[in-house]
């Protein structure tokens, strides 16, 4: 289904509940590619690696579900020309902290999908990607010393 490594050869139309939640799910993809490129410039060049995978990550995800949404039927939203932090990044510790809200904020909307969906399919889906934004979060609350690393529910608003 959306797999960052294949596109959807067909999809069923979604219900609105369920196109609605992948959707939002993209934006918050979107945002995040956003995240990844603005905090670039204020991590050491020893999380060039990490942030690269990341940013790798969201766009395969992102590119994924456009696949998947124009082939269920429906036209993928854009991506937002910039984006908001909730805090200005100023220095590492605010740039860690950005990349931690990108992928929390990732985690719920993919959540959501999976409370918004019966298919099997795009729930394996929704799934796969809350997990590993729950990892890169972790990964990144590691990095910043923030403690515990892990919510006990990753993807709970």
């Amino acid at each position: 289904m959306i797999q960052p490594s294949s596109s959807p050869s067909s999809a069923a139309a979604l219900p609105a509940e369920a196109s609605d939640a992948v959707q939002a799910a993209l934006g918050a993809e979107h945002a995040a590619v956003w995240v990844y490129g603005l905090v670039s410039a204020f991590l050491p060049a020893g999380l060039d690696a990490p942030v690269a995978a990341g940013m790798a990550a969201h766009r395969a995800r992102r590119d994924a579900t456009e696949r998947f949404l124009a082939a269920a039927g429906s036209t993928p939203r854009p991506a937002e020309p910039a984006y908001l932090p909730p805090d200005p990044v100023t220095d590492q510790a605010s740039a860690l902290a950005l990349l931690v809200t990108a992928e929390a904020d990732t985690t719920v909307a993919w959540r959501a999908v999976l409370e918004r969906t019966d298919s099997a399919e795009l729930r394996a889906a929704a799934l796969e990607a809350l997990t590993t934004a729950a990892v890169r979060a972790a990964r990144w609350r590691k990095a910043a010393g923030q403690s515990p690393v892990t919510p006990a529910l990753p993807g709970q608003p």
